[in-house]
């Protein structure tokens, strides 16, 4: 390391439970690092949410919070929480735009005097590494996204996110997959749960106002109907198709009083929402399940949803939408791989009594079609107990706070004086 400052810290506190032997501690600031965060662009998605909650806490902590990306609807966020940004072309993928790119970080880190480096995105993290060992400073990642076992160009292309001084997992099932497919050294790596915004996603918090709002623009009627939600970009991996069959399945089988929303931004992919629309029509779906669109106001969303379905056919490695659900205190079917076996409390692991939620096998109709009948079977009291226990769940392990805290503890760690 070079001979630069290292800031020191004041631990106020020790509210969370340690990940890898580090314990979270909420961190101030005795001089004033500068963190620079790395992000392809500043656009809605999870690792863009991260780095905006990030700076705020960064800044509360009493550090200086940059983050440099190519820009995008999140910017004015990033500077109301103290944040600061700087516009480079980090979303590229282009080899002489990320070599040039390493010149333009290296300048930047040295006329900031920038202290950490965390990157959170694959093609800016090859050029955010070079430009850390260039000067010296300590380097992190975070692996949001899926860790591909092939092909190998996809396998080493990805294998920069595991060369951190610091590797930061947001399961643990990322963790072990990083583990297995990238073998960096395991004190290097640290799982840290995404964390969400437990007041912005608290029904005590969205208005009858807004309740009423969305109702009116999805028409959906404020009856006895119980309302499943799946909310997630419309792409075939998040296990629309399965929901709609299963929808098809349970109809087939006597169940008559439900509906099933389908909210999300299809980003383009109109063939699939043309495949969707003709399911839903051929299946003779049209009275009770529907595709809205996305939708800005995801609290309001939750609280005229009854059972939220996350039907993922592929191992999300976080699952946010199910985290999310038991924040709103909704029940959750989700499916049974990945990040969500960690999320959601089934009766499996821990008795219907102590559940926010059911699993089913991933991909299997009939397995989705029944945990969407076992739900369907409880009273509106008892789903209202496994909510208020997903609200308790998200509370204790995958809070904003809880995130930060983790985090900050680990640039801690690296910025320590040896």
């Amino acid at each position: 390391m070079s001979k630069t400052r290292r800031p020191q810290f004041i631990k106020t506190r020790t509210p969370h439970t340690a990940h890898q032997g580090l314990q979270p501690l909420s961190i101030q600031f005795k001089t004033r690092p500068t963190i620079l965060q790395i992000v392809p662009t500043l656009n809605i998605g999870g690792a863009e949410r991260t780095t905006i909650d990030m700076a705020r806490a960064i800044v509360k902590a009493g550090g200086r919070a940059l983050v440099a990306s190519s820009g995008g609807r999140l910017i004015p966020e990033l500077l109301a929480a103290g944040g600061e940004h700087i516009d480079l072309a980090m979303k590229s993928k282009n080899p002489i735009i990320m070599a040039l790119n390493v010149e333009h970080l290296t300048r930047l880190i040295t006329r900031e005097k920038v202290d950490l480096v965390h990157a959170r995105s694959r093609a800016p993290a090859w050029s955010a590494l070079a430009a850390a060992r260039r000067t010296a400073r300590p380097f992190v990642t975070t692996y949001h996204s899926k860790v591909h076992e092939n092909p190998r160009l996809k396998v080493f292309y990805n294998s920069v996110m595991a060369r951190g001084d610091a590797v930061i997992a947001n399961s643990a099932y990322t963790a072990a997959r990083i583990a297995r497919i990238h073998a960096p050294d395991a004190a290097r790596v640290f799982t840290v749960p995404r964390g969400i915004d437990t007041a912005h996603f608290s029904l005590a918090n969205v208005s009858a106002e807004r309740i009423e709002k969305l109702r009116a623009e999805w028409g959906v009627a404020d009856d006895n109907r119980i309302i499943f939600m799946l909310p997630a970009r419309l792409t075939r991996w998040k296990g629309q198709t399965l929901a709609v069959e299963a929808a098809a399945a349970l109809k087939a089988a006597g169940h008559k009083n439900f509906e099933l929303l389908l909210v999300g931004d299809a980003q383009g992919r109109d063939n699939f929402v043309n495949e969707l629309e003709s399911l839903i029509a051929r299946l003779g779906l049209d009275d009770c399940v529907r595709l809205t669109g996305p939708c800005a106001d995801m609290p309001a969303a939750y609280a005229i949803s009854d059972i939220i379905l996350s039907p993922s056919i592929e191992a999300e490695p976080f699952g946010r939408t199910a985290v999310e659900a038991q924040s709103c205190e909704r029940p959750v079917i989700a499916s049974d791989s990945g990040g969500q076996r960690e999320t959601v409390l089934t009766p499996l692991h821990v008795g219907l009594g102590a559940a926010t939620g059911f699993a089913f096998a991933s991909g299997d109709v009939a397995a989705l079609q029944g945990a969407m009948a076992e739900m369907l079977a409880l009273s509106s009291d008892e789903r209202a107990a496994m909510g208020a226990r997903g609200r308790a769940n998200v509370l204790a392990h995958y809070s904003v706070e809880a995130m930060t805290d983790a985090t900050l503890a680990i640039y801690a760690k690296l910025l320590a004086p040896a």
